[in-house]
Parts: structure tokens; C-alpha cells; sequence
């Protein structure tokens, strides 16, 4: 695996180091013990599959409050998504910056999100097929989330937005 830190601190893109022959090739996703030497959070406690079928669909951006946050490591399996993750350390230079990334079937890129950060995307094909390694459980009275149009943070979607849930739809403007 080829680790490359962003503009946003601890989070990280990663492709695979493929090994190639005739028949296609072969590479390690993940590996607990490659991710601890990279100083990366490493204990998955759950996997999360998702499904969207309407390319320009946004979900998220969603977070979990403390005790309880995520860090993420995402892959599209199928299909085509813009990842976004946003900063929310307050301690942080890059404190409410985003960053956004394509991650398809095609490219075999993974994104690894540090917790304290928002994540969500757009898909960028139709029947797109998204997973998460996640290293807490999720908590449903933890979860928090942004607006995909907040003001204060101006995400730029590369195309327009054809759904959304409602839910992430109402976030309220992120005021932290």
C-alpha cells in the first residue's frame, strides 16, 4: 500500500501495490500491522456497505460525537464517488477545510479519515457501491452531521445534487 498524506493532517489517500500478472492482479487492502508502523488508528470494530443507485446522490456529512468518534477507511468497490471529509479539530490549521477525492472501481483508491473529521460523497456513477472500515461501533444517539451546502464550510460537488436524504438535507449550519 502507497500512503500519501493530505493537506489535512492525518488523513491519508492510499492505493494498492498491485501485483500484476495475466490474469489481472493482487494487493492488500489492509493490513493492521502496515497501518500501526504508518502511526494510523487500526482497530476496525465494523464494516459498512453502501448502495446508491442515482449518480449526483450526496450522503452525509456525518460525524459521531464523543466518546464515540469514527476514523474511516473508505473504498468504492463499484461505480464512482467524490469523497469529502472535512476538519473539525478545533486545534487544527486546517480547521473546517475540506478535501475531496475520487474514489472508483477503476482507480483503487482508499481514503483513510481520522476521527474528529466529517465525511460524505457523491456519487459519481450510477449503482455505485461504497465500504467502510470503521473503528467504533456506530451510535445512533452520537451521530452528528453537516449540511452538504453548509455556507460556512463551501463544499464545491463536482455535479449537481439529484438526492440527498432528508436527514442531510436539514443539518442544522454548523456553528462549532
Amino acid at each position: 500500500m502507497i500512503f500519501t498524506e493530505t493537506k489535512l493532517k492525518g488523513a491519508y489517500i492510499i492505493e494498492l501495490e498491485k501485483l500484476e500478472d495475466p490474469r489481472g492482479f493482487f494487493a492488500r487492502s489492509w493490513d493492521q500491522n502496515v497501518f500501526n508502523a504508518h502511526g494510523l488508528i487500526s482497530d476496525v470494530k465494523q464494516q459498512n456497505t453502501s448502495f446508491t443507485i442515482q449518480k449526483g446522490t450526496v450522503r452525509g456529512l456525518h460525524y459521531q460525537l464523543a466518546p464515540h468518534q469514527e476514523t474511516k477507511l473508505i473504498n468504492c468497490l463499484r461505480g464512482a464517488i467524490y469523497d469529502v471529509i472535512v476538519d473539525l479539530r478545533t486545534d487544527s490549521p486546517t480547521y473546517k477545510q475540506w478535501l475531496g477525492v475520487e474514489l472508483s472501481a477503476g482507480n483503487y483508491k482508499m481514503i483513510y479519515v481520522p476521527k474528529d473529521f466529517a465525511h460524505g460523497f457523491q456519487t459519481l456513477e450510477n449503482n455505485s457501491l461504497a465500504t467502510y472500515l470503521v473503528t467504533e461501533v456506530y451510535t445512533p444517539y452520537a451521530e452528528a452531521g453537516i449540511r452538504y451546502n453548509d455556507p460556512s464550510i463551501g463544499i464545491e460537488w463536482p455535479l449537481p445534487i439529484s438526492s440527498t436524504s432528508d436527514k442531510d438535507a436539514n443539518w442544522p449550519d454548523f456553528t462549532k
